[in-house]
């Protein structure tokens, strides 16, 4: 049995590697089953909207208690590291960060929703601290909302923005650095001159450039967030209507629960 130590470390050096680290997000166990199943996968990685989504909640309206079984639940089906969407921290950062240790994971996400820049950076020095006080080299993907929480202000303001952030959450211990948002060719550029080689992370939403695109530019990460459990939804639904009409079932069908 891989050690929580080990699994942080390997997820770690996934983030570090020359590859772009490619993250397909899960949201329950069969759905964990079914991605660790395949050799690429090197880690598991939540989807915070996704997990919420599937008990009734908004995104972010989802208890901490809950959140944290479903991902106990998913690291404790797989040997694979698992990093988890933690929102912001559910207004103790350190705390949340302890708990989640607790039920198996070793990494995380955690968005500033563009808080004052001291308290993020007080958020990011929490979480490094409690994972040091559990003896897990925690792995954070510390997310900035420059992008997507920008409102109005010229894009070139929001790129400033999340540079100046990202550097902030590097120095407080940050592995990396996540900036959701339509992210070009050019402002990936610019995000990965200023934050670092290998040490911003993407969403790879619709519209976006592909993973190998991304990596060629310096991206270390890029994961999909709500988008996959809405390709298996959409699939679903597809299936509904199909049953409703012919009701016979697609060939090629496989056995994965």
């Amino acid at each position: 049995m891989t050690t929580q130590q080990e699994k942080a470390q390997t997820l770690a050096a996934l983030h570090a590697a020359p590859e772009i680290f490619r993250a397909v997000n899960v949201w329950d166990v069969v759905s964990a089953k079914a991605v660790a199943a395949l050799p690429q996968t090197k880690a598991l990685v939540t989807a915070g909207h996704s997990i919420a989504a599937t008990f009734g909640y908004g995104d972010g309206k989802i208890p901490l208690d809950v959140m944290l079984d479903m991902v106990g639940r998913i690291a404790a089906v797989t040997d694979l590291p698992v990093s988890a969407d933690l929102d912001a921290g559910y207004g103790d950062p350190g705390e949340t960060t302890r708990r989640a240790i607790g039920v198996g994971v070793v990494g995380a996400n955690m968005e500033d929703r563009l808080q004052p820049l001291a308290d993020s950076v007080a958020a990011v020095e929490a979480v490094l601290a409690a994972g040091e006080a559990e003896g897990v080299p925690f792995v954070l993907n510390a997310r900035t909302d420059a992008l997507v929480r920008g409102g109005d202000r010229p894009l070139e303001e929001s790129i400033a923005d999340a540079i100046t952030r990202g550097r902030a959450y590097l120095q407080a211990g940050a592995d990396l650095v996540f900036v959701p948002g339509r992210v070009d060719a050019d402002t990936a550029r610019q995000l990965v001159a200023g934050i670092g080689e290998r040490k911003v992370s993407v969403i790879g939403a619709p519209g976006a450039l592909s993973a190998a695109e991304y990596e060629a530019l310096g991206v270390a990460r890029i994961s999909y967030g709500p988008f996959t459990q809405r390709v298996a939804l959409t699939a679903l639904q597809d299936l509904a209507g199909d049953l409703y009409g012919d009701g016979v079932l697609p060939a090629g069908m496989r056995s994965l629960n």
